[in-house]
């Protein structure tokens, strides 16, 4: 999972862009990347932690012009190294250019085969280099038809921005597995896009709408305008944006995520509900859901675990055992909430069970009589391949394991997951009624307008829980290979 931000047109586009991608950092930790245009040259700077860490003032200060694309990175396709930081610039004879992606292509491998045959020399392991290798091989006159021509030759999901001497391009996977939205600075032709509308809040940006699945955005000198180069096919939006990986305070698509996961809250209140005496959250992410338990089933919410956030990416663990480490330097109970009471805690998701397991001894121990585990989606059986780092299915409990089974291995009184079609209906039961979509036609956009069947019924991607994938994958036979290299 990672995270996007451009802007173009400000005098202080890398400050801007910094500013971003902090608020984008819960999308990706492990490295962070400014790629500014001054309308002649690009200027790079990346960096492996968070955003605070990889930039200084004095290297914002030498990221000159006023366009810029960002990058958070969580990796998913090639491994947590400086050469698989984005953006990937380079410099190739019909130009410069930066691209910033967020999500995973499922032929990237066979792709990448077939352009080193060809006599392409790839600097990282990453996915998104072999988009910069299929742009520059193209054959098409105008940039924005190789870049067109790049992504009808690869499968998956992506969420991209370009970055030129000249122009910044925005595009969105025709299927629209990640989000992408489009703002605008008040009273100026200063264009910004990235992952999460949330991240317009902080440099006072007006969200406008979103980037619709199979679009391009052109912007440059000329203002902005429309592309649809693709075949129009079924949306599929990520569901899982909305129980865990987006930001609360997003709306994505028309839809509040915050009103979502309460509304997930409340299902499973309703579905699964038991006699307790306090509801606490998983936090940070099960804290939405709870109020809406909490609130569903008339309970008290109360905050049972604290979460500190000051975790780096590695610790070092003492020779000595300590009980429940590696949770505990997470989370630490509050045993005045928990003592003698009948506990239920809502979380959004189990995927190993090992932590779950120890949340739950770590109640026990803090006094908790009775724990009851509520999970506001359903069991997670398939990994996703469309750009979230979920474990091998032999890794996940509900492959293999039954609800009563997973119950007993964490150990809890009870365990109870929201069903498919009870949280499809708490999801789309949040949308708001300004979609963004509304106010496309005002816009200054070109013709072609996009198809009316792009912008019709919703369906999400749910093949985490049900294994029905969009998009078929088979794994390459190197890909194997490399994963094992990266780690």
């Amino acid at each position: 999972m990672c995270g996007v931000f451009g802007i173009y047109g400000h005098k202080e586009a890398a400050n801007l862009t910094y500013l971003g991608l902090h608020a984008l950092q819960h999308r990706g930790q492990e490295s962070a990347g400014i790629v500014t245009s001054d309308g002649s040259q690009l200027s790079l700077h990346r960096g492996m932690g968070h955003v605070i860490d990889v930039f200084t003032p004095e290297q914002l200060e030498r990221l000159n012009g006023p366009n810029a694309i960002g990058h958070v990175r969580y990796s998913t396709s090639g491994g947590s190294a400086l050469k698989n930081a984005q953006p990937i610039a380079v410099d190739y004879s019909r130009g410069s250019i930066a691209v910033a992606h967020n999500g995973n292509l499922t032929n990237a491998e066979a792709l990448r085969e077939k352009l080193e045959d060809r006599g392409s020399i790839f600097q990282s392991t990453s996915d998104t280099e072999v988009i910069v290798h299929l742009i520059a091989v193209s054959t098409q006159k105008s940039f924005e038809d190789r870049v067109a021509d790049a992504l009808t030759q690869v499968q998956g999901a992506y969420s991209l921005l370009i970055l030129t001497a000249e122009s910044m391009l925005a595009v969105r996977d025709p299927m629209g597995i990640r989000p992408l939205c489009l703002g605008r600075l008040p009273g100026t032709e200063t264009y910004v896009v990235a992952s999460e509308p949330s991240s317009f809040d902080l440099i006072d940006a007006e969200y406008v709408r979103e980037v619709e699945p199979g679009e391009m955005l052109v912007i440059n000198q000329q203002g902005l305008r429309s592309v649809w180069p693709f075949a129009e096919i079924p949306r599929h939006m990520c569901i899982f944006e909305y129980v865990y990986f987006a930001r609360p305070d997003s709306n994505l698509d028309g839809i509040s995520v915050y009103e979502a996961r309460k509304n997930l809250g409340r299902a499973l209140a309703r579905e699964h509900g038991i006699d307790a005496d306090v509801v606490i959250p998983v936090p940070d992410s099960g804290v939405p859901a709870t109020i809406g338990y909490a609130e569903q089933a008339k309970i008290p919410f109360e905050l049972g675990l604290v979460r500190s956030h000051y975790i780096g990416r590695t610790f070092i663990e003492p020779r000595q055992s300590i009980r429940h480490f590696g949770v505990r330097l997470k989370l630490n109970p509050i045993s005045s909430t928990l003592k003698g009471k009948r506990v239920v805690v809502v979380d959004d998701s189990i995927v190993r069970g090992t932590t779950s397991r120890k949340i739950v001894k770590m109640l026990r121990d803090a006094g908790a009589r009775e724990v009851h585990m509520r999970i506001s989606s359903p069991p997670t059986k398939w990994p996703c391949y469309y750009g979230i780092d979920t474990p091998t299915r032999g890794e996940l409990i509900a492959s293999s394991h039954s609800i009563e089974e997973i119950n007993q291995y964490i150990t809890s009184d009870s365990l109870a997951y929201l069903s498919l079609d009870n949280m499809v209906g708490a999801v789309t039961g949040a949308r708001t009624e300004a979609t963004g979509r509304s106010t496309r036609r005002s816009l200054p956009m070109a013709e072609p307008t996009p198809p009316e069947a792009q912008i019709g019924t919703k369906s999400f991607c749910t093949a985490c829980w049900t294994g029905e994938y969009p998009i078929e994958f088979t794994p390459h036979p190197r890909q194997k290979q490399m994963r094992l290299l990266d780690l």
